[in-house]
């Protein structure tokens, strides 16, 4: 889709439904008291990266985006993940 071309509106309740079950599961996750630390926190960072890209995906309009602009803001997220599992080595 070239610049300036218009698109369908975005399922903004279909996502907020989809954002909504995540942070009931995120919840639920977090209350579950057998489950090890480090699974806990890989399940929460899981959903928590899913329920960002459904933000920047529909909410911010990136889908509709040409696809340098996606390349642009997905490339800080290696190191994002790379600070994250330090601090969670430190902790753990």
């Amino acid at each position: 889709m070239s610049t300036g071309e218009a698109h369908k509106p975005p399922p903004y309740m279909a996502v907020w439904f989809g954002l909504f079950a995540l942070t009931v599961a995120e919840v639920g996750l977090a209350l579950m008291a057998s489950i090890p630390k480090v699974w806990l926190a890989m399940g929460l960072m899981a959903m928590a990266f899913y329920k960002a890209f459904l933000v920047a995906a529909y909410y911010m309009h990136l889908k509709w985006e040409p696809k340098r602009l996606w390349v642009l803001v997905a490339s800080p997220i290696p190191l994002i993940m790379i600070l994250i599992f330090v601090v969670l080595n430190e902790i753990f």
